[in-house]
């Protein structure tokens, strides 16, 4: 299946880069494309929550990194 754009009317951050990497890996980035509307509560759910996860690990990485320089 052909991977779709995003929409390119809207300035990407690195939360939006992050939502739309999440989406496509979930396979939910079609109904994403379309506005958001055609995602149910569960889907948006698993998109959120898997960032946060990803969050959680950068966070745990750049501690990580920070300890090991200040030593």
């Amino acid at each position: 299946m052909a991977k779709r754009k995003r929409p390119p009317n809207k300035k990407k951050s690195n939360l939006d880069n992050l939502k739309w990497e999440i989406a496509d890996a979930l396979d939910l980035d079609d109904d994403l494309a379309q506005g958001g509307d055609e995602l149910t509560v569960r889907e948006a759910g698993k998109i959120g929550g898997n960032m946060v996860k990803k969050l959680v690990e950068k966070g745990k990485e750049a501690l990580k990194q920070e300890e090991s320089g200040s030593e």
